[in-house]
């Protein structure tokens, strides 16, 4: 009769070698000790790999408060992804319902900005993440004037600009309700929540949705590159200068503390922008493409000189150049940007995409700040061969709220 028997290891453990102890032992018998002392490493690192990692930090948790003396969402750095509201008020909401309408968004805001679920919300799990979310409204004139208030002088349409072509549902609206979070789902799920809320008050007119590079792509403060590819917003004043205060909040009556906001929906020719050489793009500029450089300097933030001469005794930066027809020497008219690139499928199809920039800009006065600005790019502004505004929107920005209160009592219970 055969006679089995059960192989034990060295330390008298039943069953075949380790895999280790094959490894080692295979390599010592051919290669040596020394051969088998670099496999024994080779194995102790694989090991080392399978071990669980500390996980990184997740930033989906990261909240913005809503509550505050300004509302979130101005100067809040900018987050990856953003979606805007217009609505049309419907016409028997009175002064009575804008502040139920504006009590209930905000309390449903306050929520979701600090990642729990709306008072109604059927699908709470997906309030959980907030990633930097922050919820802004505006009021245009029509809802001023519903509450028997006199709105202020620039809170209208802007002047009519000879470069516009601008279209019905990109432009106007009574409730504007700006959506922002690092992360798209977190941008839908508050978008569906605050628009639910709205139903019952306005319908909507108009949705606009943009991007930046996602969160982490880039070193913070770094200048964001619209689909042109430039640098767009060197110049752009920050939150911690001295002059922003000045720039942004407005200080009279209902308004002190909060802003205006104009929003410009650009449409930007990329299909005949991808035709002009480096050369022609960087000239109509000002700016190199690579480093956002004025095309007399060579760091994005080197101060341009306007008088600088070419070999051929022509000015380096031409006299319609953007940047040189953007800038001005009057303090007041300064305007703080906060943009986003779109890009949608196009209904032409011999055309590759429908591109271009959600413009949004903060200032205390748009009559004062904006609007000289706008007149004198719509005058003469090289970038005016491949960018058409097609979209135009206004509206006052009241201020923060704290806890208890709600966006719009300023105005609405005086």
């Amino acid at each position: 009769m055969r006679r089995e028997t059960t192989r034990q290891g060295a330390a008298g453990r039943p069953g075949g070698a380790t895999r280790r102890q094959f490894l080692l032992g295979g390599a010592a018998a051919g290669v040596g000790a020394a051969a088998a002392i670099g496999i024994d490493r080779v194995v102790a690192r694989a090991q080392n790999d399978e071990q669980p990692q500390p996980k990184p930090e997740r930033h989906g948790a990261s909240a913005v408060s809503f509550y505050g003396e300004h509302q979130a969402g101005i100067a809040t750095d900018a987050q990856a992804h953003a979606t805007l509201l217009g609505f049309d008020l419907l016409p028997d909401v009175d002064r009575g319902a804008l502040r139920r309408m504006m009590r209930l968004l905000s309390d449903d805001a306050a929520r979701l900005t600090a990642g729990e679920p709306a008072l109604a919300d059927t699908e709470p799990e997906l309030a959980g993440e907030p990633a930097r979310l922050t919820v802004t409204f505006g009021f245009g004139r029509t809802f001023v004037e519903r509450t028997q208030t006199v709105p202020p002088e620039w809170l209208a349409p802007l002047p009519s600009f000879g470069i516009d072509e601008l279209r019905d549902e990109f432009s106007g609206g009574d409730l504007l309700i700006q959506v922002a979070a690092d992360d798209p789902l977190t941008v839908s799920h508050t978008v569906r929540m605050l628009s639910k809320d709205a139903r019952s008050f306005a319908t909507l007119r108009w949705s606009q949705q943009g991007f930046r590079r996602a969160y982490g792509t880039t070193a913070p403060g770094t200048t964001m590159r619209n689909l042109f590819g430039q640098v767009d917003g060197t110049t752009n004043p920050r939150p911690s200068d001295d002059h922003f205060d000045r720039i942004v909040w407005n200080r009279e009556g209902w308004l002190a503390g909060g802003s205006g906001v104009v929003i410009r929906r650009i449409r930007m020719n990329l299909d005949t922008w991808d035709r002009a050489d480096r050369q022609a793009r960087e000239f109509s500029v000002g700016r190199t493409l690579d480093s956002g450089a004025p095309l007399t300097g060579e760091n994005e933030h080197d101060e341009p000189d306007f008088d600088a001469k070419g070999p051929l005794g022509f000015p380096m930066i031409d006299d319609i150049a953007h940047i040189r027809r953007a800038r001005t020497s009057d303090p007041t008219e300064k305007i703080f940007r906060r943009v986003y690139n779109y890009d949608v499928p196009s209904s032409d199809p011999a055309a590759v995409s429908d591109s271009g920039l959600l413009f949004i800009s903060f200032q205390a006065d748009v009559a004062r700040q904006f609007t000289p600005l706008q007149r004198r790019l719509a005058e003469g502004d090289l970038l005016n061969i491949w960018t058409t505004p097609i979209g135009s929107a206004v509206f006052a920005i009241p201020p923060g709220c704290g806890k208890g209160g709600y966006i719009g009592e300023t105005l609405l219970e005086t």
